[in-house]
């Protein structure tokens, strides 16, 4: 349970594979106990038992950016890559509504990034049976 997210919300989040796995390796070293997920380190490797400021995660952020070799980008990205990527596994836009914390569902999908190919696979869905050479209400193809 995440308390005091995004906008002030509260809401449940769910982990799975890589994540779950990672958030499990770091909860042997922050503990279990109830206060924010992640902490400060400091020079001595001593965890503080406060919030990550945004200038840390910011700080944090570019450090790997650097490492990774990447262009840049802000947490806020990854929101928005995460509601595309969802949305591009299939799940449909209400859902991931509800898992971002957005109010109304216009705001989750101004944040979709997925492109005409994405259209493209959609559109493919849907199944138009046609018969060649039918009756006269019927279209005939050369």
């Amino acid at each position: 349970m995440v308390l005091g997210g995004k906008g002030g919300k509260d809401r449940l989040c769910y982990l799975s594979g890589g994540a779950a796995q990672a958030l499990a390796e770091w909860l042997k070293v922050r503990g279990v106990e109830a206060g924010p997920l992640f902490l400060p380190i400091n020079r001595g490797s001593n965890l503080i038992n406060r919030k990550l400021t945004d200038q840390a995660v910011m700080y944090i952020l570019g450090k790997r950016i650097k490492e990774a070799g990447i262009a840049g980008c802000s947490p806020h990205d990854f929101r928005r890559s995460f509601i595309s990527d969802l949305l591009d596994a299939g799940a449909d836009i209400a859902t991931v509504q509800k898992l971002v914390g957005h109010a109304n569902v216009t705001t989750t999908a101004r944040y979709d990034r997925r492109g005409e190919i994405t259209k493209q696979k959609a559109a493919a869905l849907v199944n138009v049976p046609f018969k060649q050479g039918g009756s006269e209400n019927e279209i005939a193809v050369s």
